[in-house]
């Protein structure tokens, strides 16, 4: 598979990825402005203005004309916003791939952020999902990023608080647009069945009056400081307790990325790894485990993550880390190494087949700088060691770097013991 990346007079990166085989064409818009981006009491600001800019354009004045427009030729359209991008993505059919371009090109460039006050109540319900009746924060993610980046953006809410959604006004919208949506600090991709040549020129069309200016500098994390407190306990009514045990790593372009996945696969990566085995099919003490990677310009983490009844808290804990210091002590058999690695590869090969993982690849890979092609990344799972694997687990699962967060109905949970369990 060959992508093909042009770079326009303004500064916009187009990737192309040409998919023969498919059916549909995934076209995106990245943004390079996350909630990391998000000025001090204006939280969830990107997130806000990329509701906005449904809200309205020259061209299509609401929200049904947007989405009408989409349907009408045969697709759909959504936007995300996470720690450092914003995505505006559309799945269409490729007989109408440009006019599907034109559309978004009118909601970047032209949006007419009308109607405020109604999108501040819909981000106020969704800020409230992460919240419970007493308005403390309950999703672990976030009192976990609370942990690791105290202080920073990075370490927030996404949708941001409501003390500043209650602030965002129309004038901060137009100056993040004016500021972060610039043409370098965006790439326009498109993947499926289309001709590289001709929508390379449609995005010239749709997006040459995006006019140049600079990118913005990012608040870089600063360099980690000993930790005043590494558990987090929070009350929250309910029949179990939500952990996260989560620990500071790599980012985004380090060497050691692949084997991190690696990692985090053989730990938690379907019924036959190994925290999965001990914590279910062994103690019968949780009904799934999950981990997952998250990886920014300069830090990151990994993080494990389980629900269970409070009186089990400690046992599932010691369990959980005795299967990370069996990682650490004995080198992973080969056989089981295979295992999780033929599963892996087979994961990627699969992902040529989707319109939308391949416009994230190309597109948000090129936006980050950390593009690669499958067969690179195939030969980099192929590359990892057992020696390598036991390197990074020493690494990341010291005691000393180590963080966890416990929400739930804490009676009879004894601080003390998990601290103890935390340290050894």
């Amino acid at each position: 598979m060959i992508h093909q990346t042009n770079c326009l007079s303004n500064g916009l990166r187009v990737v192309s990825v040409p998919l023969p085989h498919l059916h549909s064409v995934e076209l995106a818009v990245y943004i390079k402005v996350g909630a990391r981006n998000d000025p001090p009491h204006r939280s969830g600001l990107s997130h806000f203005l990329e509701h906005m800019l449904f809200r309205g354009t020259a061209e299509f004045g609401s929200s049904l004309e947007i989405e009408a427009a989409f349907e009408a030729l045969g697709g759909s359209v959504n936007a995300a916003t996470d720690a450092d991008s914003t995505c505006f993505y559309a799945r269409i059919h490729p007989a109408h791939a440009e006019q599907g371009l034109a559309i978004l090109a009118s909601m970047v460039l032209r949006p007419k952020l009308e109607g405020v006050e109604l999108e501040r109540r819909i981000i106020g319900e969704e800020a409230l999902e992460d919240l419970n009746e007493a308005g403390v924060v309950t999703n672990p993610d976030l009192v976990m990023g609370g942990l690791i980046w105290p202080g920073h953006p990075l370490g927030g809410a996404t949708v941001g608080s409501l003390k500043d959604i209650a602030r965002i006004g129309r004038d901060d919208l137009l100056e993040h647009l004016a500021r972060w949506y610039v043409p370098a600090n965006a790439v326009v991709v498109v993947a499926g069945p289309h001709d590289p040549q001709v929508m390379t020129a449609a995005v010239q069309r749709c997006f040459n009056q995006w006019e140049q200016r600079p990118c913005p500098a990012t608040l870089p994390v600063s360099p980690q400081k000993p930790a005043t407190t590494r558990l987090a306990m929070v009350q929250d009514p309910d029949s179990q307790v939500t952990v996260q045990l989560a620990f500071p790593a790599f980012q985004r372009d380090d060497t050691r990325i692949t084997s991190l996945k690696v990692l985090r696969r053989l730990l938690a990566g379907g019924g036959c790894s190994r925290l999965h085995l001990a914590l279910r099919e062994q103690l019968g003490l949780v009904y799934a485990v999950e981990s997952a990677i998250g990886a920014y310009d300069e830090t990151g983490c990994i993080t494990i993550d389980f629900s269970t009844a409070p009186e089990n808290l400690a046992t599932v804990l010691a369990a959980t880390l005795d299967e990370l210091k069996r990682v650490v002590d004995e080198e992973i058999p080969a056989q089981e190494l295979e295992r999780v690695r033929t599963a892996y590869l087979a994961d990627l090969d699969y992902s040529r087949d989707s319109v939308t993982e391949m416009g994230a690849r190309y597109g948000w890979g090129t936006l980050m700088g950390v593009v690669r092609s499958i067969d690179t990344d195939q030969g980099l799972v192929r590359a990892v060691t057992a020696g390598q694997l036991q390197l990074v687990a020493r690494e990341l699962f010291r005691p000393d770097n180590r963080f966890l967060a416990v929400i739930g109905p804490l009676a009879g949970i004894k601080r003390q013991e998990i601290e103890r369990l935390l340290q050894r």
